[in-house]
């Protein structure tokens, strides 16, 4: 294939070798964000920084920070937030329309700016300028690198794939921690290395980001949409056939692939995002509800407690008697059963699905903070009554339930709320659409880092019972409104949202109408049927399929797929 790079690794490796390389760069992404999340619970707590930024100052006893001003000190970090939804909603236009290669490297590029600024800052006003900047390039990687991920992936392993890049996610957290952890002690924690050295090393992971994503290939299914069909049916070729033997396989994908397409091309007209959160002009295909459907399971994903339990762990952990050092290294450890909970989620994705997944997610972690604020609330009460081993007893369970709270969360919410957004877009919009669910994590994300220090200092361990209440809300939630997308492929995601109304049910039923009469829409690439027809020769495509009122209906247009070709 003449058009592709002759370095590019897709001249390399074929099935899955081809797709553990592509993870790996989609993973060394993610460790980015996840390392980037972590970061700044470390530097808030260096004193050379907080003094510098001016927000707060040591207490000459304790030598805990003093805070001064807790909005610049919520600002510097939620202003991040705000610039990953600038990012998200840039990111997912421009790789739409430029590809998703082009689109990762220019996230790398803006991450190294706003990371180099962040390092070198000198006041708060800088910091907030650089923070929007690092925002702005992680919103487009979150946007990009999850629909490239789940667009070369096949579809009965397509969770598999994007759970492991999320267990790198979690492990740049524990990165974040621990590095910030052993510098905290260089020059009794007073040196600006402790906080201007953990920020500049994100540096690195991105610079190689950089510089080695213009060695893969693009997704198959953005280079048919433009009409680079050869190039689209090559990668396919190497991403699904072993070059042995041709089991019509990717060819299969392939056309799934160009019928969609056309389809897409036929029931919606060109959509901006505006558009796309209202559903404006998107006929059948329903991408405002879809748009709905991603933001809310992305705010969701923050109001079920793991950023409330991230601000609460450290002074449960207190409650539990434990000492400022002892805090600190159990707070690590909770990082490391965090990462390899993650792993759960590897191998279980793809066999219970999606819904399943958040179901048991759900009513475990609401059970954990139920309990965590039960514990912390008596002990806090024999504390007071000077019954200290009352209070550890009762302070360890609760300390317990952080961890198995953190623990389930990495099993199930973690992956799902950025797995299903990069899965059920129409592929015309699909970066788009992705992007609309970073904007809720950015909302979800930035409304918590204000209000979860105003909450805590109202409630103080009853705001746990509200996360928990948001457990329990999230299971008629999902039950009602989000259709199953494991085990089908990315073309067969319009049939599943071709109804017009809005409960899962009906559009499990309409789906499987549709999908009795039109079986040659989606062959079925997963389904190992070939596109050939063994009669003529001639290999099978759709007939004229549209939407119309009365669902998708199928159209003899006279047309082979010689003439066609």
């Amino acid at each position: 294939m003449e058009n592709i790079n002759r370095l590019n690794v897709v001249h390399r490796f074929r099935k899955r070798k081809l797709l553990i390389a592509i993870n790996c760069v989609a993973a060394l992404s993610i460790f980015f964000f996840g390392y980037d999340q972590g970061m700044m619970a470390g530097v808030n707590n260096a004193k050379d920084y907080y003094e510098l930024m001016g927000f707060a100052h040591q207490d000459p006893v304790t030598k805990d920070p003093v805070i001064t001003n807790s909005i610049l000190q919520g600002g510097i970090v939620s202003v991040y937030y705000l610039g990953t939804l600038i990012g998200a909603l840039f990111g997912g236009w421009f790789g739409d329309k430029f590809g998703r290669i082009k689109s990762i490297a220019l996230g790398a590029a803006w991450g190294v700016i706003g990371a180099t600024l962040q390092c070198s800052s000198q006041n708060h006003s800088w910091m907030i300028c650089a923070r929007l900047i690092n925002g702005f390039g992680t919103g487009i990687l979150n946007a990009i690198v999850p629909v490239w991920a789940t667009e070369t992936a096949e579809h009965t392993s397509r969770g598999q794939f994007v759970a492991i890049e999320f267990t790198l996610n979690i492990f740049g957290v524990a990165v974040a921690y621990w590095i910030e952890y052993g510098c905290s002690f260089y020059k009794g924690g007073d040196s600006e290395f402790v906080w201007r050295f953990p920020i500049a090393f994100q540096i690195l992971p991105l610079l190689f980001l950089f510089c080695i994503v213009w060695f893969f290939p693009e997704s198959p299914r953005w280079l048919c949409k433009v009409g680079r069909v050869d190039e689209s049916r090559y990668v396919l070729e190497q991403l699904r056939e072993d070059g042995m033997q041709l089991t019509g396989k990717a060819e299969a994908e392939f056309q799934d692939i160009r019928n969609i397409v056309e389809l897409e091309h036929k029931n919606a007209k060109s959509q901006n995002y505006l558009y796309m959160l209202f559903g404006h002009k998107s006929g059948k295909l329903h991408t405002g509800r879809r748009v709905q459907l991603v933001i809310w399971l992305q705010i969701m994903q923050e109001w079920i407690g793991i950023a409330g339990v991230t601000i609460y762990s450290p002074t449960i952990f207190g409650i539990a008697g434990l000492n400022h050092q002892t805090v600190g290294w159990v707070s690590g450890l909770n990082t490391i059963t965090y990462t390899l909970s993650t792993l759960v989620c590897v191998f279980t994705l793809d066999r219970i699905g999606r819904r399943w997944t958040l179901y048991w997610g759900s009513i475990v972690q609401g059970i954990c903070l139920f309990l965590a604020g039960g514990l912390s609330r008596v002990s806090i009460n024999a504390k007071a009554a000077n019954n200290v081993t009352r209070a550890q007893h009762f302070g360890g369970g609760a300390v317990a339930m952080v961890f198995l709270f953190t623990m389930t969360f990495g099993a199930t919410w973690l992956t799902v709320p950025w797995l299903y957004p990069a899965e059920i877009f129409p592929l015309e919009v699909r970066a788009r659409g992705n992007a609309w669910g970073v904007v809720g994590w950015s909302i979800g994300n930035g409304w918590l880092t204000l209000l979860c220090p105003v909450m805590f200092k109202a409630l103080n361990e009853k705001t746990l019972y509200i996360f928990a209440a948001c457990n329990v809300l999230t299971l008629p939630m999902v039950y009602c409104l989000y259709p199953e997308s494991n085990q089908r492929t990315l073309e067969e995601m319009n049939l599943l949202f071709a109804a017009d109304s809005i409960w899962n049910w009906d559009a499990e039923k309409n789906y499987r109408l549709l999908v009795e009469q039109n079986p040659e829409l989606v062959q079925a690439a997963g389904r190992g049927q070939s596109v050939v027809d063994p009669e003529t020769g001639v290999r099978k495509t759709s007939r004229g399929l549209n939407l119309d009122a009365g669902g998708m209906s199928s159209e003899d247009s006279g047309e082979n797929e010689k003439a066609r070709l």
